[in-house]
């Protein structure tokens, strides 16, 4: 019986060796193991893989490749999923055979590859128990829009597609059913990381294309990605893959650091943003980012921000900062160079410098957004330094009750009417 097994295994096998698009069922943590292989129509490949239709299905789809071999973050991807949902089957589509192609050629193989997936999605359907929305496909650069199609040309509505850094060139300016967009699947969330224009193009897509659209660090610079910081390598393709990819790896965070959970703040642009204007969580305008993130069907092309660390666990703690500063001299145009650090209850954080994204209003209530990438819990004070000149909280509101009570005496040039400190992530 064992050899007759091994035989058709073997032949499944050889036959989904000559398909160009594969179904790659994983059933064991084993990264080294074949896994096995579903065929449509197939029912026996079904038992042979353990398949369990009640259950969740995850489909990963990979994007083009130069190598023509899977990349490293799908191994790290796969035993993420199947050690955060243990019945689940994880199914990674293997399209290599048509992503190691010409960019433009690829890119006309993904309504191909969609199809296919469609079709698989189709046949499982016929299957008792088993429900699309129960389908989670993850697909990543032109993955994307390959679970675009698949959502568009599925019989019924797939349960949630995330799109981890769509790729942008050829898509940017494409009608939604050309690409992936909200209508793909009950819900789509993007998370994008690399949206930085070179020569007229951006590797992942600027445009928001789902329900909610994360963008880290503004989408533009990842933390750990800059040419200095990859190894000391120089190699500018380290550096676009650090970005490109760090969509993936953000993904694998929420799903292996439940704990540490990366909260995304709903914004109209990322200026406005770095100004800390962004940090509520009322009617819905936050979210966890990754496989946590709340289903939000009544938002569409929603932009969301944060800011992250270099590394895992990239989750940092976000806050607003309100300063009223005052000045009795007309100073013309000041730059002051402000710099803030927090005291908490489990920690102090270290000097925190505040990002002047525009000048510093007189006579007016600055918002700034800072970070720390330590959690300091409850604040009990606040230190405020600025100029060099460090100050503490108490001799700074000596200096201000004098100031109030004789203005005309004043010399100082600056003066801080107020301060109010938001948390994002307790929103207290």
């Amino acid at each position: 019986d064992t050899i007759n097994e091994l035989l058709k295994k073997g032949k499944a096998f050889a036959q989904a060796q000559k398909l160009l698009v594969k179904f790659n069922v994983r059933t064991s943590t084993d990264p080294e193991d074949e896994g096995c292989y579903l065929s449509i129509g197939q029912d026996k490949c079904l038992e042979d893989c353990k398949f369990n239709v009640t259950a969740k299905t995850f489909f990963i789809i990979h994007g083009w490749t130069m190598s023509g071999m899977f990349e490293r973050w799908l191994g790290s991807l796969v035993s993420a999923l199947q050690e955060r949902e243990k019945d689940a089957n994880v199914v990674v589509v293997d399209w290599l055979a048509l992503a190691h192609q010409l960019y433009t050629d690829a890119v006309n193989y993904t309504k191909v590859v969609g199809k296919d997936v469609a079709k698989l999605l189709n046949w499982l359907q016929k299957k008792e128990y088993f429900q699309l929305e129960n389908v989670h496909i993850i697909g990543y650069s032109l993955g994307a829009h390959v679970a675009g199609y698949a959502g568009n040309y599925a019989d019924g509505t797939i349960g949630r597609i995330t799109g981890l850094d769509p790729a942008g060139p050829m898509f940017e300016v494409a009608e939604p059913n050309r690409r992936l967009s909200p209508d793909d699947a009950n819900f789509v969330d993007v998370l994008h990381t690399y949206t930085r224009e070179t020569l007229g193009v951006s590797i992942g897509i600027q445009m928001p294309v789902g329900h909610i659209d994360i963008y880290p660090n503004a989408g533009d610079y990842q933390p750990g990605c800059g040419l200095s910081d990859v190894l000391g390598a120089l190699a500018y393709g380290d550096a676009v893959k650090c970005e490109h990819e760090r969509s993936v790896h953000l993904f694998v965070d929420s799903l292996v650091n439940q704990d540490k959970q990366s909260f995304a703040f709903q914004c109209t642009d990322s200026s406005r943003f770095k100004k800390g204007i962004c940090l509520s969580c009322r009617k819905n305008r936050c979210n966890s980012i990754g496989y946590n993130a709340k289903t939000m069907r009544n938002k569409r092309n929603s932009k969301m921000y944060l800011k992250t660390r270099a590394g895992m666990p990239f989750r940092v703690y976000h806050y607003q900062m309100k300063i009223h500063v005052f000045s009795y001299k007309n100073l013309g145009e000041t730059e002051p160079t402000f710099s803030v650090t927090l005291h908490g209850t489990n920690s102090d954080s270290s000097p925190l410098p505040l990002e002047i994204v525009e000048q510093i209003g007189l006579n007016y209530t600055n918002t700034f957004l800072v970070y720390t990438e330590e959690d300091v819990g409850d604040i009990l004070k606040i230190k405020l330094t600025w100029e060099g000149s460090a100050q503490s909280w108490y001799s700074l509101w000596r200096e201000l009750k004098s100031y109030w009570s004789q203005p005309e005496s004043s010399s100082k040039e600056l003066q801080i009417r107020r301060i109010r400190v938001k948390s994002g992530e307790t929103q207290r």
